[in-house]
């Protein structure tokens, strides 16, 4: 898998990679990543891939990011009561 290029941002540390003829995002917030592929073929580039990374999929993240916390921390207290 090729780092093609880091985007900067406050929150998220977000990257592009290409692998296997796929442009893979991968958004990362702590412990937590989210990844997301989509074929060279289905667009133009990189810069299109870096302008589908948009405010309204940051934020969808975000609750997804909460959710993953939520769901990871629950699995901690099922493994204490063990």
């Amino acid at each position: 898998m090729r780092l093609v290029k880091d985007i900067p941002h406050e929150r998220y540390k977000i990257q592009i990679f290409n692998y296997n003829a796929k442009f893979i995002v991968k958004i990362e917030l702590s412990q937590f990543e989210q990844s997301f592929k989509i074929s060279e073929t289905d667009v133009s580039g990189v810069g299109e891939v870096e302008n589908m990374i948009t405010n309204e999929l940051l934020s969808n993240s975000l609750k997804r990011f909460v959710e993953m916390r939520t769901d990871w921390s629950n699995g901690f207290n099922e493994k204490n009561k063990k």
